[in-house]
């Protein structure tokens, strides 16, 4: 027989292997397994179960509300604007600490030097936590780095972003500013509805006076400057602004092209093939120019459209009664009849916008519903409040509360509510609106408050529907209203997931080609090259820039990586 402590000594090494045993089947309870990029199919981040990724809330962790229970600060990039600049005592700050906890620690650059010291400052890893007032497509050089985070693994903290894209339906948009892992690195502002708000202005006054139809399209448009011509022969009926951009720009969607602001690198989505073509050797940018060329050999534009100063063109030309059709927008438009007033007196004119003319492929604007945005920096991961942070920037820049505290302040204090209406209090204007303006004594939302900052609002025309609607005058409503019921929206194209030596080659080849057809397009419309008979060694000198280089690369690249899109 054993003895006691032989026993014993057995006794103690079954428990043990028990324990051992059981502690291994501890171990061995699996997690589920996170998606390598943090995304589903529809491009939104995924929701982890048990383990979040980086900055989100455990289990049983208390869910973050505004106003935190303990104060937080944040850094942040802020581009100091000339027409309104920054003050200490602005209470918009008073009321986003008052509503958030949260205080903005501000790095402050004036305008004119904000792109240069924000790359300089990511690139050096001195920037703030926070980076607003960046485009779409400026980010992408500070990826490879890891100098800015990957916003979109960290969208399940974003409550009121997540909404807005899947209520707007907004997704095909979001998938325009991925890069090559399938992630976006900047958080766009979103538009609730396409915001096209450049067009025409005519003299509605000298077309009703002499029975001439208002143009649908561009042809009418022809004739009604034909017509004005006879009338007026010692003028131009049409003389542009802008140095033709922002007319080339609106009236190439309607031929089926790009041009102007919108010209971009020459590259062309042609959905029904889904494949990308060089436009500007096309025959659709062709009979753009011949339009516009017809205008200038028959007298009816101005050929300095293309040269003149904004000054000459609006003050020296339109407003005196020189010419009657000029490229505007729906803000321009009031600062074009103010100075009207001065120059033909009040009463003496009318001055319409067109809505958006019909072309060949109908009446089209851009669907574009992204605008410039925010990125986050490395710097903020580093935060033991980073998930605060993030919800943070998800109410200031994209909730309803925040939205309207940042463009109409505090209601009862600066504005109160009429209905649906915003409307300023006694004693307080808004210049960029045009409300209240003659009022010299009165305080202004702007410069004295701090509201409809440029920085925190995206642009003027963003955000939920009715803020937008509140930002516009009537006419302006009117306007975008009216061009959303009658026109196609052109959906955004597909982006293309170039690498940094890919995109480096594009843009080598895309420079010095799009300086080129700069260059003929203005000499095509103004009649310095025949476009008849110089057309056939335009496209040929296209072709030796490295046209047919740029489609080639586009188009593989773009079928190598679209699946990531998915």
């Amino acid at each position: 027989m054993m003895n006691k402590k032989a026993i014993l000594l057995i006794a103690c090494i079954l428990i043990v292997s028990m324990l051992g045993v059981m502690f291994t089947g501890c171990g061995k309870k699996e997690t589920p397994e996170k998606s390598g990029t943090g995304e589903n199919g529809d491009g939104t981040t995924e929701q982890p179960t048990e383990e979040p990724s980086d900055g989100g809330k455990k289990s049983g962790e208390e869910e973050i509300t505004f106003p935190l229970k303990e104060p937080a600060k944040f850094t942040m990039l802020y581009r100091d604007h000339p027409s309104y600049p920054y003050r200490e005592d602005w209470i918009l700050w008073d009321e986003i600490k008052k509503r958030t906890n949260v205080e903005l620690e501000l790095t402050i650059v004036p305008m004119s030097d904000y792109e240069q010291k924000r790359n300089l400052l990511i690139s050096t890893g001195e920037a703030p936590e926070i980076v607003p007032s960046t485009y779409p497509g400026q980010e992408v050089n500070f990826i490879p780095a890891g100098a800015i985070i990957p916003v979109s693994d960290y969208i399940h903290l974003m409550p009121n972003f997540s909404r807005q894209i899947e209520e707007w339906n907004l997704q095909e948009d979001l998938k325009t500013i991925k890069q090559k892992d399938g992630k976006f690195y900047v958080l766009p502002g979103l538009r609730e509805i396409a915001v096209a708000d450049y067009s025409l202005a005519i003299r509605t006054d000298i077309f009703e006076k002499h029975n001439i139809p208002i143009p649908e399209s561009w042809e009418d448009l022809y004739n009604a400057l034909k017509k004005l011509k006879e009338l007026y022969p010692d003028t131009y009926p049409f003389s542009d602004r802008w140095k033709g951009d922002a007319l080339l720009n609106f009236a190439s969607l309607s031929f089926g092209v790009q041009g102007g602001w919108g010209a971009g690198n020459g590259i062309y989505y042609y959905r029904d093939r889904d494949e990308f073509g060089f436009y500007p050797i096309t025959d659709e940018y062709k009979e753009m120019l011949k339009y516009f060329n017809r205008l200038v050999k028959e007298g009816l534009m101005d050929p300095e459209s293309f040269t003149q100063e904004d000054e000459i063109a609006v003050n020296q030309k339109f407003a005196t009664g020189k010419s009657f059709v000029i490229s505007t927008n729906t803000q321009e438009i009031i600062s074009m009849r103010q100075k009207m007033k001065e120059t033909l007196g009040e009463g003496n004119f009318k001055v319409d916008m067109l809505p958006p003319l019909e072309g060949p492929k109908g009446r089209v604007i851009s669907g574009m519903r992204l605008d410039n945005g925010i990125v986050i920096t490395k710097k903020a991961l580093d935060n033991p409040n980073f998930e605060a942070l993030m919800k943070f920037v998800d109410w200031l820049w994209y909730s309803e509360e925040g939205q309207t505290l940042t463009r109409w302040g505090v209601e009862g204090v600066t504005y109160k509510k009429v209905g649906d209406k915003f409307e300023l209090l006694p004693g307080i204007k808004a210049g960029y609106l045009g409300i209240n303006v003659d009022d010299e004594n009165a305080k202004d939302l702007r410069n004295d408050f701090g509201m409809g900052n440029g920085v925190f609002i995206f642009s003027i025309y963003n955000g939920h529907k009715e803020l937008m609607y509140s930002y516009m005058t009537e006419e302006a409503r009117n306007f975008i209203q009216k061009a959303n019921e009658i026109c196609t929206l052109r959906p955004p194209a597909p982006p293309v997931l170039m690498d940094e030596v890919e995109r480096e080659e594009a843009n080598m080849i895309s420079q010095s080609l799009m300086d080129y057809v700069k260059q003929m397009t203005l000499q095509f419309i103004t009649g310095q090259a025949d476009i008849e008979k110089d057309w056939d060694a335009f496209v040929q000198e296209c072709k030796a820039k490295g046209s047919d280089r740029l489609v080639q690369m586009t188009n593989e690249i773009y079928q190598e990586t679209k699946d990531i899109l998915e």
